[in-house]
């Protein structure tokens, strides 16, 4: 959600900034429905004003038996009345527009971001490690199916496209994943661990920005809740209408939770294996910050999803993101693209952005400090601190030997203590 004052008083900046993400500001539109708000605003306030001036001199005119006089303000009273309702209306309506406009608008980038349309323009910021030198890679589709434990034919049968069935040490191999990434999180970079609901109401899905405008890209219920898309969800309502000390900031929660996407609009991309899918698992961070510490706490943010890549030595870069290539309510984004060698290039393995005071002015999240009477919305950020699936599929195709069988990263060893690659012991 915008600032309508901050759009008032600098509306060129906004949508300048709305272009460069790719929307149609429509900051015409939205200073026209202002204007008509306050003035309904202000026109209600004159009438009632005016009627309760009238209100008090109709008990006057009785008390001196004036009945003409009397009846005289009642009829401005019930004039009045009609003219209430009417501004009050046109309030309503033209609030209403002006909500609707400025919940369907992105957030807007963080001077620094770099101006683009797509991820052609993104800007490479650091890379770490070397491409493993493996003759003829295979994916990990191959890998796993030679192994006899990726199934998809399997999955597609129970549940269609998209889906996939791990067994055995594969399994084994992403719990630990999984684990090895919570643990890295709460026990060395201080983020507590949430066991959130996997459902929300609209509420938490609007105030995190995934409605209205990304509806279709989730599950929904019978009974109107939504599949979390990613635990960014709930771990960021637990502030949804709450004042939270600045002396307890910065909060950071940690969560390692399927995630449920319909991939409505990735028709015909990542159709083979399991980078792209309806189900999968990720650990989340999100951080609750006061707005002077967000920057530095983005930074500290991608620090720990890169900390995951490095301990099980996987080669990657880190990426600014242009504005065309932004998520709908990040400020600034950095996103982490691991190597697969059997495409030869670097895939999103997380992304880490900076929403700002976005989310918090959809979902009213507040901070105060000790002895002050007012409030500011808190700053909100998200990154993945991996997705276990693509961690998974990277540590497949980097790990592979020529016999097909999988090593298993130093890392990972005390989570799969006697076991040295996936396919047999050694």
């Amino acid at each position: 959600m915008h600032d309508i004052r901050a759009i008032r008083e600098n509306p060129e900046l906004y949508e300048k900034a709305w272009a460069a993400k790719g929307s149609s500001g429509r900051v015409a539109e939205i200073l026209d429905l202002d204007t008509r708000l306050r003035a309904a605003q202000t026109a209600g306030q004159v009438a009632q004003a005016a009627r309760n001036d009238a209100s008090k001199k109709i008990g006057q005119a009785k008390a001196q038996k004036d009945e003409a006089q009397a009846q005289a303000l009642m009829a401005e009273v019930e004039a009045l009345k009609t003219d209430l309702a009417n501004h009050a209306e046109i309030e309503r309506l033209a609030g209403e527009s002006l909500q609707t406009i400025l919940a369907s608008l992105p957030n807007i980038p963080a001077p620094d971001v770099p101006v683009g349309a797509d991820e052609h323009n993104n800007v490479e910021v650091r890379r770490w490690g070397e491409p493993f030198a493996i003759s003829s890679p295979k994916d990990h589709v191959d890998l796993g199916e030679g192994l006899g434990l990726l199934d998809f034919e399997a999955a597609t049968r129970m549940s269609g496209a998209r889906f996939a069935v791990l067994k055995g040490q594969l399994a084994r191999l992403e719990r630990a994943l999984g684990q090895f990434m919570l643990d890295l999180q709460t026990e060395e970079h201080g983020y507590l661990e949430v066991a959130p609901p996997l459902l929300v109401n609209d509420a938490a899905a609007y105030g995190t920005d995934k409605l209205p405008k990304f509806a279709d890209d989730l599950f929904q219920t019978t009974d109107g809740r939504w599949l979390i898309p990613t635990a960014e969800v709930p771990l960021t309502s637990l502030v949804m209408g709450q004042i939270v000390a600045e002396e307890e900031l910065p909060l950071r929660f940690t969560a390692l939770t399927p995630c449920f996407r319909s991939e409505a609009g990735a028709s015909g991309r990542d159709t083979r294996g399991m980078i792209r899918q309806h189900q999968f698992n990720k650990v989340e961070m999100v951080s609750i910050v006061a707005p002077e510490k967000s920057d530095e706490e983005h930074e500290r943010m991608v620090g720990c999803a890169e900390a995951i890549l490095k301990r099980l030595d996987l080669p990657f870069r880190t990426m600014l993101l242009c504005t065309g290539d932004m998520g709908f309510g990040a400020r600034k984004t950095f996103d982490l693209e691991v190597w697969l060698p059997s495409q030869g290039k670097y895939r999103e393995i997380s992304s880490c952005s900076n929403c700002g005071d976005f989310q918090a002015r959809r979902m009213d999240a507040r901070t105060k400090k000790a002895g002050e009477k007012g409030t500011r919305f808190v700053h909100t950020l998200n990154g993945s601190g991996l997705a276990v699936g693509r961690t998974l599929v990277a540590v497949m195709e980097n790990y592979q030997d020529e016999d097909g069988r999988i090593a298993i990263p130093q890392a990972l060893h005390r989570y799969l203590p006697g076991l040295t690659h996936i396919g047999g012991k050694v």
